[in-house]
């Protein structure tokens, strides 16, 4: 979670200047009203710039070592520097390098890992802190171990699911590109001085656009990503484009159900590490990947600290699957509210491949027949004429 440098007001006109861990410059705003300040100004801290983003199989092979030495009896500080050790990528060596040092010093794994700022994710450097304070830090890691390898596993499948439609995508614009441009240039000298069909001028000028104004497309294209990039960093853009996301045809029922996975997963692994029910609530929002989601819980934990019930407050959320709080109710009822939620996140997982697939299924054929039809007018828009101009000289 990032952290900001802010300064801040009461009412009575009392500054503050400190820093403070949100989502975003809204969250910021919300904390710090919650503490009776206004926000005046903020800034976000520059992250190390030697810090790795460590990737989700990383993670899961990190936390699996940690996990067998200790539970094997081998201690934190001598697991850490066999880690640190070994022949791994240059990238890792250097951070497990750093929390080797920091144990010889004393500090605590968590917070050595909390040091190295956008290496380890805040999900994990919460699991590891609630770990060693309950001594079962073995446990911990070999929990979330798995739970970066399934984690790991369900954006491989759709990444592999979306990568044939991709390529179809990007072959069918390369076609489009090598036709107008080099391809039909050629057919349309032939045409002078004739009276062309519509397909045929609608093609003609296309080609003549990209052709004689492909540097300004180019411009047009960079300043347009941006924008883009620009508009989505702000947060109640990037808010509304999320709730976007999920209203989408074919692609908001599977993105819905990844939300719902992730969330469940982060939840429960959370919850059964020892984290009262309103930390883990706190850090799982961050790990959604949805900002309107994610915005949404301010007023979810404020529900749950005035006594409403964990399943009727994720109720009110938009944006999960309507089976999340059914089952969240049957835990509850049940006790077992930690197994719940890991049994609907392995449900969701599973959903959410099956949905990939379907969509996959779908989309292949589409961009297939979508192909198919640009390429067909084409042909109609360079046939057409030659064909009259085969009549005419019959005639």
């Amino acid at each position: 979670m990032p952290i900001y440098n802010y300064t801040a007001k009461t009412v009575e006109g009392t500054v503050e200047k400190n820093t403070m861990e949100a989502i975003d410059q809204e969250h910021l705003q919300q904390k710090l009203r919650a503490q009776g300040f206004f926000l005046v100004s903020c800034k976000e801290e520059n992250k190390s710039a030697s810090a790795v983003k460590i990737k989700a199989m990383e993670l899961s092979d990190f936390c699996r070592q940690i996990g067998t030495m200790m539970g094997s009896g081998v201690s934190l500080l001598r697991a850490m520097d066999i880690i640190s050790q070994r022949d791994i990528k240059p990238r890792l060596k250097k951070v497990y390098q750093n929390l080797s040092v920091s144990l010889q010093q004393g500090v605590s794994l968590w917070e050595s890992m909390e040091k190295e700022k956008g290496a380890f994710p805040e999900l994990l450097v919460n699991m590891f802190a609630a770990g060693e304070a309950s001594g079962k830090l073995d446990q911990t890691a070999m929990k979330m171990a798995i739970h970066y390898e399934k984690e790991y596993r369900l954006h491989a499948k759709i990444r592999s699911a979306a990568a044939y439609p991709l390529i179809l995508l990007v072959i069918t614009v390369l076609v489009m590109i090598v036709i107008f441009t080099f391809v039909l240039p050629n057919f349309f000298d032939m045409f002078k001085g004739t009276v062309l069909p519509m397909p045929t001028r609608i093609v003609m000028g296309i080609s003549s656009v990209i052709t004689g104004y492909w540097y300004i497309i180019l411009i047009v294209l960079a300043l347009a990503v941006g924008a883009n990039s620009y508009l989505l960093s702000i947060p109640k853009i990037r808010a509304k484009f999320d709730r976007l996301k999920l209203r989408l045809p074919l692609f908001g029922k599977l993105l819905r159900t990844i939300y719902t996975a992730r969330f469940a997963r982060t939840l429960s692994s959370l919850y059964s590490s020892g984290l009262s029910m309103l930390d883990a609530l706190s850090v799982s929002r961050g790990t959604i990947g949805n900002l309107y989601i994610s915005n949404q819980f301010e007023d979810i934990i404020q529900q749950i600290r005035q006594g409403t019930a964990l399943s009727v407050a994720m109720a009110r959320v938009d944006g999960f699957d309507i089976k999340l709080a059914s089952t969240i109710m049957i835990g509850e009822e049940t006790g077992r509210l930690d197994d719940m939620l890991e049994s609907v996140a392995d449900a969701f997982d599973y959903e959410a491949d099956m949905a990939t697939q379907r969509l996959t299924t779908i989309l292949e054929p589409l961009l297939i027949v979508l192909m198919a039809i640009i390429v067909g007018f084409v042909m109609i828009s360079v046939m057409l004429p030659i064909y009259d101009m085969y009549n005419s000289i019959g005639t």
